[in-house]
């Protein structure tokens, strides 16, 4: 599976981005995926999943009730709407892909580029 992250871009405080993953490959709905993010001088954290059917979801504490995850199997497709940006969201942002529903671990099969995120105060 190979993935490829856009949508970010700099913000307002407040503001909102949706970042967009697309994926190739023939087996996109068999795998779970996330988004994870890593600021500087920071490990790399999830920050949501979604498994396979997107009936399931997993948001980090710091960003739930703010952002969603959702996917699309027919456009092989994933995304993160990110709403009520603050500044300690900034930071790369990644998203993965495993055959595995791994919504507690950074050990995912398939890497995307970051995009970076930017939020201003």
């Amino acid at each position: 599976v190979q993935l490829q992250a856009s949508g970010g871009g700099l913000v307002q405080a407040g503001g909102s981005l949706r970042l967009s993953c697309a994926a190739s490959g023939r087996t996109f709905s068999g795998y779970a995926m996330g988004w994870f993010r890593q600021a500087p001088g920071k490990e790399r954290d999830v920050v949501a999943a979604i498994n396979w059917s997107g009936g399931t979801t997993y948001y980090s504490k710091s960003i739930e009730g703010r952002f969603t995850i959702s996917r699309d199997n027919a456009k092989k497709m994933v995304y993160l709407k990110m709403n009520s940006l603050k500044p300690e969201d900034t930071a790369v942002y990644y998203c993965a892909a495993d055959k595995i529903y791994r919504y507690d671990s950074s050990q995912w099969d398939y890497w995307g580029q970051g995009t970076q995120v930017t939020v201003s105060s």
